[in-house]
């Protein structure tokens, strides 16, 4: 059977997390996240996730420190972030960008 489940979910309503991430829609195999008008500051610790990150730049920039290697992240950009790779970003001009996980990363589990 399939899911005929649809989620919707305004960002001006939707639950924010530790980091200042909004949690859009989710479903049993993908969810995306906001991050919205995020100020340039130093980038937090390298961390390494339990699933795969793809990224899409609406505004600013920012650079992606992804193991060894720094990558300039601008308007019109995307990305992937492999599972369990180490990573974190540094934003160098607000920045406005939407993220999908696999698996879902969800606002009740921690994401820090």
């Amino acid at each position: 059977m399939s899911n005929t489940k649809i989620t919707t979910v305004n960002s001006s309503t939707a639950p924010k997390g530790e980091m200042g991430q909004k949690y859009l829609a989710a479903g049993a195999n993908v969810a995306m996240r906001l991050w919205q008008n995020e100020q340039p500051a130093e980038p937090k610790p390298k961390a390494a996730r339990d699933y795969e990150t793809v990224g899409y730049v609406i505004i600013g920039k920012a650079e992606l420190h992804l193991e060894d290697r720094v990558i300039e992240l601008a308007p019109g950009d995307s990305w992937v972030v492999p599972k369990g790779t180490s990573h974190t970003y540094k934003i160098t001009e607000a920045f406005t960008a939407i993220e999908a996980t696999n698996p879902p990363a969800r606002v009740d589990d921690k994401d820090s």
